[in-house]
């Protein structure tokens, strides 16, 4: 027998938690919330964080992408981040921006708190 599908992303509400199956911003099922929130982006285990000058005329940022936190929480981690490196920044559509190339700054205090890391791009 066939499962049912189960929907994992809308475009009115974003990720949706596969358990209680609302928003991951409203869960309240229980679950992790970085465990839970799948869809609508990479499905893989891992925080990615590269480089970009592109649109910046070109200043260099940290982009973090792929954490599956809820919006608190990762305005949260991006205070941590700026202030442990010492520059600003600003979240984004789920992604964080920190100032400049702060890239083994962000894997170390990334890894440091659990997070599988992997540098993207060159």
């Amino acid at each position: 027998m066939r499962e049912k599908k189960r929907l994992v992303y809308s475009s009115e509400h974003g990720r949706i938690c596969p358990e209680c199956l609302r928003s991951v911003a409203d869960c309240n099922c229980g679950r992790s919330r970085k465990n839970a929130a799948i869809g609508g982006g990479k499905t893989s285990d891992f925080v990615y964080i590269r480089r970009e000058t592109k649109g910046r005329k070109g200043a260099g940022v940290t982009l973090i992408d792929g954490l599956g936190l809820a919006e608190k929480e990762l305005k949260e981690l991006a205070k941590a981040l700026k202030k442990k490196c010492g520059v600003g920044g600003s979240v984004k559509n789920a992604i964080i921006e920190i100032q400049g190339d702060q890239r083994p700054i962000v894997r170390a205090e990334l890894e440091k708190r659990g997070f599988k890391v992997k540098l993207a791009g060159g």
